[in-house]
């Protein structure tokens, strides 16, 4: 979703309008390249010749090849056309023409999104793929993925409003009352080994509702990932937290994120992690948000894959996470004809963070840091990204990686 939602902001700060198609059972479009048969239809058997089967020449569902043949023939026909594939991203297509106007199609299984400056190619493009497939113009794009999408006059907004009230309504969540923050301030989880079991089932399908709302919903990843550590073996103080998470949502369901119109499109990095979060493994969470624009586009809260033995440590592993994120990003943006040939600047509220990554010098606090995560380093001194110093009032990414008091969650 992170290549949308750029894909939204570029249009929303170039005031371009975003369309849609949908392809018609995409996969029976594909070309086979392997030799696949399958088994006579019961009751369609060739008398004489029940025990021979069909070598099939086109993919169909439930094939396991038919994803990749529909992706290979829609590809195909973009090449054909003059497109060029992001290096970056392998399903989102560029075209620009001698006079410098472009063309963004972004293609998600049978769904289809494109925008660009110049009408005429977007007419071109929208009727050679309705010669070429058979296809629905969804006009404007107003409802992809479970996303509803509203274009204004000054900017692009996407929520999940419906969606939101069909978990609420799924999970008896409609009469409870409100929460204002999405966790209780401080609150520590774990395996819980002496409590009481729940129904995997159902605590996978609300940890699955959640994690699909977390698509517009940055304010609700942290949770959501906290409590999706346990679905192997949930226990009703997990169940608790999640439905804690419901009330929060259902005081937020009006909420939108706003892409506005203008603005210079620079991005904009956040970075936190806290320190030996996990109560069993001691290890930290880390953190980034990614605004465009001032309009947040990309953001993430995982569980580190190493115990640090330090708060320098944990927010250098943070750091380097994010930086890799920010560098795949501005690719993005430069093949789709947007960058700014600066740095991506980034916030980090740890001074001995930001000194590390300037710093080569290796002392007992960084010595055994993996190498991996020292590509920051090079990152730092290429003039690729540049740490900037913030106060812990202002780190944005501190929601995604701790719980906090109302009053600061709600500021930031």
């Amino acid at each position: 979703m992170d290549t949308v939602r750029m894909i939204i902001a570029l249009a929303a700060q170039k005031n371009w309008t975003i369309f849609q198609l949908d392809v018609k059972s995409a996969f029976l479009h594909g070309e086979l390249s392997e030799e696949v048969y399958v088994e006579q239809p019961r009751g369609y058997e060739k008398k004489g010749s029940e025990h021979l089967v069909y070598k099939l020449h086109k993919a169909l569902y439930g094939l396991k090849q038919a994803p990749r043949a529909w992706f290979s023939r829609i590809e195909a026909h973009f090449i054909g056309e003059g497109f060029r594939r992001c290096n970056s991203e392998q399903t989102l297509f560029t075209k620009r023409s001698r006079e410098g106007k472009i063309i963004i199609v972004s293609v998600y299984v049978d769904d289809l999104i494109f925008t660009g400056n110049d009408e005429v190619i977007m007419s071109g493009f929208k009727s050679s793929m309705l010669r070429e497939f058979d296809m629905s113009d969804l006009g404007k794009m107003r409802f992809f993925l479970g996303i509803e999408v509203l274009q204004k006059s000054d900017g692009i907004y996407i929520c999940q409003r419906k969606y939101a009230l069909e978990v609420l309504r799924r999970f008896g969540m409609m009469e409870s009352n409100s929460m204002g923050s999405q966790i209780v301030p401080g609150f520590k989880i774990s395996r819980d080994e002496n409590g009481d079991f729940v129904d995997e089932t159902y605590y996978k399908q609300l940890v699955g509702s959640l994690l699909y709302l977390t698509a517009t919903r940055p304010n609700m990843m942290f949770v959501t990932c906290l409590i999706s550590r346990y679905m192997a073996k949930p226990m009703e103080i997990h169940l608790q937290a999640g439905k804690r998470a419901l009330r929060y949502l259902k005081g937020i369901v009006n909420y939108e994120i706003h892409y506005k119109k203008g603005g210079d499109g620079e991005l904009l990095a956040f970075t936190d992690s806290d320190y030996a979060g996990d109560m069993e493994d001691r290890k930290s969470t880390s953190g980034y948000m990614f605004l465009m624009s001032s309009s947040v586009v990309s953001w993430c809260s995982k569980k580190q894959l190493i115990v640090t033995l330090s708060t320098t440590k944990t927010k250098f592993v943070a750091t380097a996470i994010c930086a890799c994120q920010g560098v795949w990003m501005k690719r993005i943006l430069k093949e789709l004809g947007h960058s700014d040939g600066g740095c991506t600047i980034v916030m980090c509220d740890n001074s001995s963070t930001i000194k590390l990554s300037k710093n080569p010098v290796m002392h007992g606090r960084s010595k055994h840091i993996d190498v991996r995560f020292h590509f920051l380093r090079n990152l730092t001194k290429e003039g690729t990204i540049e740490l900037v110093h913030c106060g812990s009032q202002d780190q944005v990414a501190d929601i995604m990686t701790k719980p906090l008091k109302l009053e600061v969650f709600q500021k930031l």
